[in-house]
Formats: structure tokens, sequence, C-alpha cells
């Protein structure tokens, strides 16, 4: 039997315990740094997710794959006008995306969100994120609040917990650890209208620990006086920028800031350099299929990525699909984050689908096939009675090249994001 049959069993025999010991874990989230106010906290699940070493092992193995190809886009862009014309990118951020890096990695932090067959060990990608990659300090608060999980207490097996932020902050600093001096100043910074607050002072805190000042910032209170980027508040030099700021939202909003004229002289490290934003849009996909980008990868990781990146196309008027066929497609804008604007058809009437594809078709969305996710049986023991099939998205950290660990959402909808509500759960590995 099953861990997930073993817990469901024991759920259903001491369902009122159970339930009494989820609202414990309830009030805890709402107590906790995980509540951003207004209603706005995490929910989750009784049954946490538990996956094998041998889950594990295809993870590493998923990263390796994948990062190396990333890196390569990323160089055939740097070299290669035509692979610069795939992209939608202004003149100005792609003379951002060129600036060189004060660091030898691609990508210092990502996640690569997939749909994982735990039965099969097959998997389909969902999209990557790598500007303001999150939920770092979620996942360990969850892991933490297991110890109010009745099943979880009597469970015997031992279980490994990947830990993720003291880690994320030892690869931040190794990146850099020649050119900066013993105590850094770290700015951690976004705009703080749109940030997850509770983190980023959660990091504040741990990159202290770590022997570093550090102030959270936004990105409009750095002013640059020709030598170095510093802090308006307290006149601190800035040695390292911790960018949680999504490119989108700089492109938008900072034109003649202090920041973009500190990165383009070279005046700070830039922790999650503008090249992230290559990997972060949506249009990946598509350049990953075409012949010219094709031609820089082997034999094997075109292979790889045909398997397993979902058909994408533009949505236009020219899109060779049948797109009344709602349930086997998904609407997404091209750079966009958080699930915002997403449709999946699945989740539609059709009347409902026609009118968000009317609405988008020809205002830089893209239609991608949807893939239907693996889903196991859970409960939300505060708001449900029963038991019912939840789908799951397997979020795969990768810290300077190397997986650092997994983030699990589930859903009961087509979507799996915080606005289509989204359950965000622990995980754990079999030892």
């Amino acid at each position: 039997m099953s861990i997930d049959q073993q817990y469901k069993e024991y759920i259903e025999k001491h369902f009122l315990e159970s339930k009494k010991s989820a609202f414990q874990m309830e009030n805890a989230i709402i107590e906790s740094e995980l509540n951003a106010g207004n209603q706005n906290y995490t929910h989750t699940l009784h049954i946490p997710k538990i996956f094998s070493q041998e889950d594990k092992q295809r993870f590493h193995q998923i990263v390796h794959q994948t990062y190396t190809i990333f890196e390569k886009v990323i160089q055939a862009y740097k070299e290669d006008e035509k692979i610069r014309s795939l992209f939608p990118f202004s003149k100005q951020l792609e003379d951002f995306i060129l600036l060189p890096n004060r660091y030898d990695v691609s990508i210092p932090i990502c996640r690569i969100d997939i749909f994982y067959d735990e039965k099969t060990k097959d998997f389909k990608f969902c999209e990557f994120n790598t500007d303001g990659t999150s939920a770092m300090h979620e996942n360990a608060k969850l892991a933490e609040l297991l110890k109010f999980n009745n099943v979880y207490r009597q469970d015997p097996h031992t279980y490994e917990q990947m830990e993720l932020e003291d880690h994320w902050v030892d690869a931040f600093l190794s990146l850099a650890d020649d050119q900066i001096p013993p105590h850094p100043m770290v700015a951690i910074v976004d705009f703080l209208e749109n940030a997850y607050l509770n983190e980023l002072y959660v990091f504040q805190q741990i990159f202290k620990r770590h022997g570093c000042q550090c102030e959270v910032l936004d990105i409009r209170d750095l002013a640059f006086d020709g030598t170095h980027l510093h802090s308006i508040y307290t006149n601190r030099k800035i040695d390292m920028v911790y960018r949680r700021v999504v490119t989108s939202d700089i492109v938008d909003r900072c034109a003649g800031l202090d920041f973009l004229e500190a990165i383009k002289q070279q005046a700070v490290i830039l922790i999650g350099g503008f090249q992230t934003q290559i990997i972060h849009n949506k249009q990946i996909n598509q350049v990953l299929r075409h012949p010219w980008m094709q031609a820089y990868l082997t034999d094997e990781e075109n292979a790889f990525m045909e398997k397993h990146l979902p058909k994408t196309y533009d949505l236009n008027k020219n899109v060779s699909i049948d797109l009344d066929d709602k349930d086997h497609w998904i609407i997404k804008p091209k750079d966009s984050y958080g699930a915002q604007g997403v449709w999946a058809g699945v989740d539609l009437h059709q009347a409902q689908w026609d009118e968000q594809v009317k609405r988008c078709m020809d205002r830089n969305y893209l239609v991608q096939e949807y893939i239907q996710p693996y889903r196991n049986q859970n409960i939300d023991l505060v708001r449900e009675k029963e038991f019912k099939p939840y789908a799951n998205m397997t979020g795969l950290y990768v810290y300077n090249g190397q997986f650092a660990g997994v983030y699990s959402r589930c859903s009961d909808g087509g979507v799996i994001s915080t606005q289509y509500n989204e359950r965000s759960i622990p995980t754990l590995f079999m030892v």
C-alpha cells in the first residue's frame, strides 16, 4: 500500500482527530508570515507530497538536462542576431540582456515547473520561472507545521526535507565571494507594493545571519552617485543586489531610474542579470522548437524538448489549430507571472472560452497544448468533508545550475495558481 493510501485510510478512520489537526495547522498558518493579510494566506491539504529517492534522482536528471539547454540558448542569444530576432524584446531590454554578468552562472536561481507523473516518472514542462522565483520560505514553513499534522506525527517512516533558504543564501554569496568585502551589503529589491514582502524580510534576516548587511528596498529607493549604488535611507554602499522584481515590471516602470544606470555601468553585482529573461519569457517554448535554435542543440537535446515541451503557438488570426476544441488548449500572456491572465479551456463553458479567445486574439498571448496533470486523492479538512482528486504541479528549484528542492502545489481546477484555488503542501523524500 502506498504512503498516500496509508494516510488516506488513517484520516478516514480518525476523521474528527484529523479535522482538529487541520484546524491547528490552519490557525498556525494564519498567525505566521504565510498570512499576507486580508484573508490572503497559504491554504494547504492534509496529505503532504512524499517522493521516493528514485523521484529525487529523476529530478536531478531533469534539471541537469534542462539547465544545460538553457545555457546554450542564452549563449546563442548573445552571439547570434537571428536567435535574438526570435524573441519579442525591445532594443532597450536587449541591450541590458547583452550586458556581461560579473559571475559565471547563466541563471543563479530558477524554478522549473513540471507536470510530473508519479507512476510513470514521465513529465511535461509547464513553465520556467527565473525572474522573481519565490516560495522558498512557504515551502520551509509548511514543512515545519507538519508538527501539527496528526497523521504525520504517527508515521514511522524517516523523511528528508530539502532545505531551500540558507541553501539559497549560500549559493547567492558564492557567486561573488572573490569580489565582495567580508560583510557585504545586500539589497533585496522589488516594487514593494507588488512584492511577497514577508518572504523578503525572512531572507533579510537570513542574510544577516550569514554575516551580511541587508536591506529590503523598493527599486525606486536606490541612488547612484556615478560610482556606487546606495540605499537612500541608510546611504550604505550596496555590494550585491538580489533582484526579485521581474524584468517586465522593470521595463514598464523603470525608465530613468538610478538602478538601471548603475547596472549599465556594472557598478554593482546584480544577482539575476537580465539574461534570465530569455528563459523566463513564455516565447521560449517556440524558440526551442525553431530550426535556428535546434541547430545549437544536440540530437538528444532536441528529442528531449520535442518530448517534454507542450505545443505552443502565437494566438493570432493565422494560428492553424482548432481553437473550438477548448479542452485541449490553455491561453497564456507571453510575458507575465503568477498565472495572471491564464485561461484553461477545461475550466470554461464553450461560450466563455470563445469570449476569452476573442479577447486575447492578436494581443500578445500564446495558446498552448493543455497537459492533463497527474492527480491523486487529497483533502482540505478545513473546508471539505470528502477526498477528491487534485491536480499536481511539481516545481524544481535550481540554484547555480544544481537541483535544490521541490515546491509542491495542487488544485481541483484546470490551472494551478493562487487565484485558481491553489493549495501548497510540504514536500518530503523517503529515506
